[in-house]
C-alpha cells in the first residue's frame, strides 16, 4: 500500500478541499482518505490531490502536424476529403505516426490527464494505431471511429435518399471492433439514412456515439438547405449521440434544447479561437442543465494540454456573465473531472472517494506562484502549470512522476 501524508486533497464529486492525513492507495483503488478540515487558502506549501483530467475531444492523429494549419480556415485545414490534415495524414508512415502519438499522450500525462475521447480518422487503421499508443503509455483511450473515406458522393448528400452501402456495413462492423464507438466529423458527411443505420449499429454494440454540431454556422446552414432541420435537431432526432461537440455558435433556442435534455457537450474555446470562430456561450451553456465536458480539439491547433484550457474557459465565463461572482471555479473543473461521470459512467467517477479508482494527479503547491494560495480552486483553475504536475496517476499506475516525486510517496 502506498500513500501520501499532510496533503491537501479535493474530495468528493463536489470537488471540496480538505487537509488530509493520509491519502493511501492501494492496486488500483483508493484505500483510504483520513480527511482534515476544509481548507480554502494555505499560508505555506503543500502537495494538492487532485481526481485525474480528462480531455473530451481530440484528434491525436494529427498530433504529427502540430501548428501545421496555421492560417487556414476550418474548411481548407480540417474538411474531408482534401483538408490540409488528411492530405498529411496520408503521408505518415507507421512508425512516425505512433512515435508522435506516444509523444503526445505521455505529454497527456505529464500535464495531469488520464484518458481522453479521441475522433481518430483513417478507418480501421487509425483506430488501431491509436489502440497501440494507449496500451504503451497507459493513458485512457476512449476511440471514436470513423470511415477511411466518405461513403457518399456530394449529389448522394444533396440527395439525401442512399442509405450504407453493403461494403460500408462491412467497414463500420471492422471499425467498431477495435474503437470504441462511432463519429463522422459533422452531420453533413452522411445521409439521414445512414445516421440511423449507424445508430443501430452502436446500439447493438453498447458503443459510443458522438458527432461535431454548430462549429460555425455553415453547420446549421447546410443541414437546413439539405434536410429542413438544423444540425444540433438532426443529431439528436436521428443519431442519439452521447457526445456533442462545439456547440460555438448555439442559439438561445438549441442551447435550451441542450439543457432540456441534459446533453454532454465537449467545450473547445481554444481551438475555436486559433480558428478564429466565436467562443462558444460558455455562460449560458452553464446555466442550461447541459453537462459541460472540455476538450483541446486537433493537435494541429492546441496542445493537449487540459490546464491552459481550464484557464482560458474559465476567464472566457466570467466575461460572458459579467460579473464577480461567476461561475465558480470548481463549475469549470468539474468540466474535467466529475461531470465525466454523467457521460461514461462504468468505472468512471472523474473524483476521489474510498473505493473508487485511484485516478489521481499530485499537485505541487511549494512553488512561489503557488504556496501562499488565497483560493486553492482558482489556483488549480488559473495558476497550475505542467512543471508543478508531481504526478499522474491511472488506477494505481504511475503514469508520469517528476523527479523526487518518491520522497513524497510512502509505504504504509
Amino acid at each position: 500500500m502506498l500513500q501520501l501524508t499532510n496533503c491537501i486533497v479535493l474530495h468528493g464529486s463536489d470537488l471540496e478541499p480538505h487537509w488530509c492525513d493520509r491519502f493511501q492507495f492501494k492496486g488500483d483503488t483508493i484505500h483510504e482518505i483520513a480527511l482534515g478540515a476544509p481548507c480554502e487558502a494555505i499560508d505555506h506549501g503543500a502537495l494538492v490531490v487532485i481526481p485525474g483530467l480528462h480531455n473530451s475531444h481530440t484528434h491525436m492523429g494529427d498530433s504529427c502536424l502540430p501548428d501545421g494549419a496555421t492560417g487556414m480556415t476550418l474548411e481548407e485545414g480540417f474538411f474531408r476529403p482534401d483538408g490540409y490534415k488528411y492530405r498529411e495524414l496520408a503521408k505518415q508512415s507507421p512508425e512516425e505516426h505512433l512515435s508522435h502519438m506516444v509523444a503526445h499522450l505521455n505529454y497527456m500525462s505529464r500535464t495531469g490527464t488520464i484518458g481522453h475521447v479521441d475522433f481518430r480518422e483513417q478507418g480501421v487503421y487509425g483506430s488501431q494505431l491509436l489502440r497501440q499508443a494507449s496500451i504503451e503509455t497507459g493513458v485512457r483511450s476512449l476511440i471514436l471511429g470513423q470511415f477511411n473515406q466518405l461513403p457518399f458522393s456530394p449529389n448522394q448528400l444533396q440527395r439525401n435518399q442512399d442509405g450504407l452501402t453493403a461494403d460500408a456495413l462491412v467497414e463500420l462492423e471492422a471499425v467498431l471492433a477495435i474503437a470504441d464507438g462511432f463519429s463522422e466529423s459533422t452531420m453533413n458527411d452522411l445521409t439521414d439514412a445512414a445516421w440511423s443505420q449507424i445508430r443501430q449499429v452502436t446500439e447493438a454494440h453498447s458503443k459510443l456515439r458522438a458527432v461535431h454540431c454548430l462549429e460555425n454556422s455553415g453547420y446549421r446552414t447546410t443541414s437546413m438547405d439539405i434536410t429542413g432541420r438544423g444540425d444540433l435537431a438532426r443529431a439528436l432526432e436521428l443519431f442519439d449521440p452521447h457526445l456533442v461537440i462545439h456547440a460555438t455558435v448555439a442559439n438561445d433556442a438549441e442551447i435550451a434544447q441542450l439543457g432540456q435534455n441534459r446533453v454532454n457537450v465537449a467545450l473547445n474555446p481554444r481551438a475555436n479561437a486559433n480558428l478564429g470562430l466565436p467562443l462558444p456561450p460558455i455562460a449560458k451553456l452553464l446555466d442550461s442543465g447541459a453537462n459541460l465536458l472540455l476538450g483541446t480539439d486537433n493537435g494541429l491547433l492546441n496542445s493537449p494540454n487540459l490546464l491552459a484550457e481550464l484557464d482560458f474557459t474559465y476567464k472566457v465565463a466570467k466575461s460572458q456573465f459579467g460579473d464577480a461572482q461567476r461561475p465558480h471555479p470548481k463549475d469549470i473543473l468539474k468540466m474535467v473531472t466529475s461531470n465525466m461521470r454523467q457521460f461514461l459512467g462504468g468505472d468512471t467517477y472523474g473524483y476521489l472517494e474510498v473505493g473508487l479508482p485511484a485516478d489521481f494527479v499530485v499537485l505541487d503547491f511549494s512553488k512561489p506562484h503557488l504556496r501562499a494560495s488565497r483560493h486553492l480552486l482558482a489556483s488549480i483553475v488559473t495558476r497550475v502549470t505542467p512543471a508543478n504536475v508531481l504526478a499522474t496517476v491511472r488506477q494505481g499506475r504511475i503514469l508520469y512522476q517528476s523527479y523526487g516525486f518518491a520522497m513524497h510517496l510512502e509505504i504504509a
